[in-house]
């Protein structure tokens, strides 16, 4: 096999390009795949080019356990409302969920999808004359890289690996935007010419090797894509989606459309919560649901153990742990909280139908052409993720005009401040049940949350939306420790970049601050606390 320059540099120096791999005490190592095969097993080319595809897949949606607990459950977990940590272990100094992350934490979800992405990408690119493979493997790119970049903002894109370069320039975040349509654009072209005739499902986890599957999955990322920036492109946000939804393969619309990843080893969520005992349900979605009678919740969740022992038998069913306690505060009662129902072989969830269909649902309600109604498509995302759960009575729920979210009282009690009330003005009074005669705002709210409860757990969607819109309102964090930088009624509304590559890739990197505090509606430079290029909702 030839390899050439660049590549072979950018795999040599693996982790050098954005400084070395730091080790906690949960942080073991991990670099290697352990379902990945040496070079000198890697041929035939299509047995080659096929575990190539499938490293990047596991990239995109980790299943390794201590990757996937950094940049799926411990950040965007807790910033979302999804997921609060209960094992808060000693060597846990600094956290996201309190706004100190340690250095460690902090560079994981941005230099670990560099190492791991990149050289299976540039080798593919070297090797691979196939269109559909070249396309996919770009596809893949831009869903771990929009990760990358919703998290800080600036990042390397068009550089990567140009001329030799270990080091490479930062984007835009409206330049990586710009350029993930056009490569989009050329990918959905490659992949709706070839939908008839699929590829090789050995490489495929997620669709077994069918083309027109992922031709609507990457109209669909477009979709959700283009929904980010509404609120600073409207025109070029309403022309990918319209250009999504209406395309000749259009988006996905059954729930057998969605994607999934199916697993080799385990689920990581089952190692998060009942194995590790990691985390718990989150108080925020715990009270939405409880406060709607959410059949959903027997298939997201078990039900407490405070009901049924100790000395608060008798509390709800339900009872979720609220985001952002101290170091040790619960340690000794954090399992009685409701934890998430997932089993090691459980397939993982990376973009659902339901999802797309409340995308629509936005678009209808901005006056687009998205093929229905902000009605018919809000019903019908419901529907569609009580179908993708296997859960019945949508119907029912979708007539549900009194329910609101409930108000949080801890059965611990441990301090002030543990009871949070919804009700309000300045909280959440949104209900089910659509109301044509509420003004857009609130229909906005509804479709927002109802999209929230449906995708649980894709944290980092739940979180970006949650900065995008504002919604669903969410209940400040118990305890910040960012020593004033983080607002606690806006939460984390970014990372900051990781000391190893101001050390590396400094001159770079001041560059990139200096875009992203020209970019940004709050202009707060480096910092938990500031608003990337997307995030500029205008104040009610």
């Amino acid at each position: 096999m030839k390899i050439n320059s660049t590549i072979a540099k950018f795999v040599a120096a693996g982790t050098i390009l954005f400084g070395s791999v730091a080790c906690t005490g949960d942080y073991i190592d991990y670099n290697k795949n352990p379902h990945e095969p040496d070079l000198d097993q890697m041929l035939p080319d299509d047995y080659l080019f096929s575990a190539l595809l499938l490293n990047m897949q596991d990239v995109m949606m980790p299943e390794q356990e201590n990757f996937s607990q950094y940049v799926d459950c411990l950040m965007p977990g807790g910033f979302s409302g999804y997921v609060a940590d209960s094992n808060l272990g000693t060597g846990w100094s600094g956290r996201f969920a309190t706004y100190n992350p340690s250095e460690a934490w902090l560079r994981i979800p941005f230099a670990d999808f560099y190492d791991k992405f990149y050289p299976n990408y540039f080798q593919l690119k070297e090797q691979c004359e196939d269109e559909v493979y070249l396309s996919l493997a770009e596809l893949y790119r831009i869903c771990t890289m929009l990760r990358v970049t919703d998290t800080y903002g600036p990042i390397p894109y068009s550089q990567v690996g140009v001329n030799d370069a270990l080091k490479s320039g930062y984007d835009s975040q409206e330049q990586v935007y710009k350029k993930m349509f056009e490569d989009l654009d050329n990918i959905i072209d490659v992949l709706t010419t070839y939908s008839a005739q699929n590829f090789n499902s050995s490489g495929d986890r997620i669709y077994g090797g069918n083309t027109k599957a992922w031709a609507k999955f990457a109209n669909s990322v477009k979709l959700r894509m283009a929904m980010r920036i509404v609120y600073v492109n409207e025109s070029l946000a309403k022309q990918k989606a319209e250009e999504a939804v209406n395309s000749e393969i259009g988006v996905m619309t059954a729930s057998t459309d969605g994607a999934y990843h199916k697993v080799v080893d385990h689920n990581p969520w089952e190692r998060f919560m009942p194995n590790w005992g990691d985390a718990r349900i989150s108080a925020d979605l715990v009270c939405y649901m409880n406060g709607y009678s959410d059949p959903r919740r027997e298939v997201y969740y078990d039900k407490s153990t405070f009901a049924t022992k100790g000395p608060y038998k008798g509390t709800e069913d339900y009872v979720g742990l609220r985001r952002g306690i101290r170091q040790g505060q619960y340690n000794s009662w954090s399992q009685g909280y409701s934890c998430m129902k997932v089993t090691v072989s459980d397939n993982m969830l990376i973009f659902p139908a339901s999802e797309v269909t409340f995308l629509r649902a936005e678009g209808a309600l901005r006056g687009w052409n998205m093929g229905g109604t902000a009605k018919a498509l809000y019903e019908e995302a419901v529907s569609l993720s009580f179908d993708e759960r296997g859960v019945s009575g949508a119907s029912t729920y979708l007539t549900n005009s009194t329910g609101l979210p409930t108000v949080y009282k801890d059965p611990l009690k441990g301090e002030d401040g543990q009871k949070y009330d919804y009700s309000g003005s300045t909280n959440s009074t949104i209900t089910v049940a659509w109301d044509d005669a509420a003004d857009f705002e609130t229909k906005l709210e509804r479709i927002i949350t109802q999209k929230w409860i449906a995708i649980f757990p894709s944290t980092m969607e739940a979180w970006s939306e949650y900065r995008r819109t504002g919604y669903p309102k969410l209940m400040p964090a118990m305890h910040n420790l960012s020593d004033g930088v983080v607002d606690d009624a806006e939460g984390a509304r970014r990372l900051s970049y990781p000391a190893d590559e101001y050390r590396e890739n400094g001159e770079n990197l001041d560059a990139a601050v200096s875009i992203l505090t020209k970019e940004s509606s709050n202009k707060k430079g480096d910092t938990m606390a500031t608003r990337i290029w997307w995030d500029c909702k205008p104040a009610k």
